[in-house]
């Protein structure tokens, strides 16, 4: 969806690599889980006129050696400390919300999906953690 991405850029949002094809680095050889993250940085660059330097690992899980690789290349792997487990389709809106309120703390980097399957969850519980910590007093800023 070019246009969504271009809106999300305009918006002055960050546009980071997540690979291609949602690829496990456990899983995968390091040739192909790098080139499926050139083969998206390529579209990411293409778009927003340069290359993404932000790179997060699917399911956090990364080799070594593709590490090593991404930091080479100039990227930083940037992980998360609270899962706010948006995907998990056996707990509730509220739920996913009480994972985010206990579990964060002031420099926390909290992953939430953009998916069908955690669209309700994402729905309900996004809004209400902003607008919690933004009550307390905190900022919210891309990296």
């Amino acid at each position: 969806f070019p246009g969504t991405f271009k809106q999300i850029l305009s918006e002055n949002h960050l546009a980071a690599n997540h690979t291609f094809h949602h690829l496990n680095g456990w899983k995968t050889a390091s040739n192909t889980y790098l080139e499926n993250i050139e083969k998206t940085a390529l579209y990411i660059g293409n778009l927003q006129g340069g290359y993404p330097k932000y790179f997060r690992p699917p399911y956090g899980k990364i080799k070594k050696e593709q590490a090593r690789m991404l930091i080479r290349k100039g990227y930083q792997i940037v992980m998360w400390d609270v899962l706010s487990a948006d995907f998990d389709t056996s707990i509730s809106s509220e739920k996913c919300l009480q994972n985010v309120v206990k579990y964060s703390q002031n420099g926390s980097i909290i992953v939430f999906h953009d998916s069908e399957k955690a669209f309700e969850r994402l729905q309900y519980a996004l809004p209400k953690t902003l607008e919690y910590f933004t009550k307390k007093g905190y900022q919210f800023k891309t990296l």
